[in-house]
């Protein structure tokens, strides 16, 4: 997997990768959007879990913690992220399987009950944003749910203004889509069902958006 190495690198750029953690911290309201994705998906004891774009692995250690019976699997692009996973993961005591890949790699993880992303989808191409969703749909086992957290659609005129700044690290072809609110439509596209906006946190950076959706337990006839 991750054969081509083209990817957005955490915060934009190589260089910055270091000051992610508390970018983040700082600048996301991570504490509260983070607590709100980890009830939502409500890790079980025999849970897959996989979590795409896993960066340094926060949420995949605090679901773990949440589960320390269910599975977790951190799929990321980036090796420098993800020695800093392994190492963080270490640190807190917890053991989850950290894997290189895109998030079109998800369906060669194999089957999940549970897929989550935070972060991620924001930073693609349209082309990677379908191509991720579509991999996302087949690693889940039928009437698995997918858990997006991402900067979704920015309702109001201050927090497009604030989300600039992520658009100015993230690029603005990237981005836009997901701030005119197109992640449910490709979510559906993809082919899950009950996709539902959850909850939108306001943060210094724009609104982050919390999203849930469903792998039908059957494939639509025709």
């Amino acid at each position: 997997m991750a054969q081509n190495s083209e990817f957005t690198p955490a915060l934009g750029r190589p260089g910055l990768t270091w000051l992610y953690d508390f970018a983040i911290r700082l600048l996301t309201r991570e504490h509260r959007w983070r607590s709100l994705l980890v009830r939502q998906v409500s890790p079980q004891a025999g849970d897959t879990i996989l979590d795409i774009g896993c960066g340094t692995g926060s949420l995949a250690i605090l679901l773990k913690r949440a589960a320390p019976q269910a599975t977790v699997i951190g799929l990321d692009p980036d090796p420098a992220i993800l020695e800093r996973a392994r190492a963080k993961a270490k640190r807190a005591g917890v053991e989850i399987d950290f894997r290189q890949g895109f998030a079109r790699d998800a369906a060669a993880v194999g089957a999940a009950s549970k897929v989550v992303s935070s972060l991620v989808f924001h930073q693609v191409p349209m082309a990677e944003k379908r191509a991720g969703f579509a991999a996302a749909y087949q690693a889940l086992q039928p009437g698995g749910a997918l858990h997006i957290a991402d900067y979704g659609l920015q309702r109001t005129a201050l927090m497009r203004r604030l989300f600039r700044q992520v658009q100015r690290l993230d690029g603005f072809e990237n981005t836009q889509p997901n701030a005119d609110g197109v992640l449910p439509s490709l979510i559906q596209a993809a082919g899950f069902v009950d996709v539902r906006e959850q909850t939108v946190v306001p943060t210094p950076t724009g609104s982050i958006s919390l999203y849930v959706a469903r792998r039908p337990l059957q494939a639509a006839a025709g």
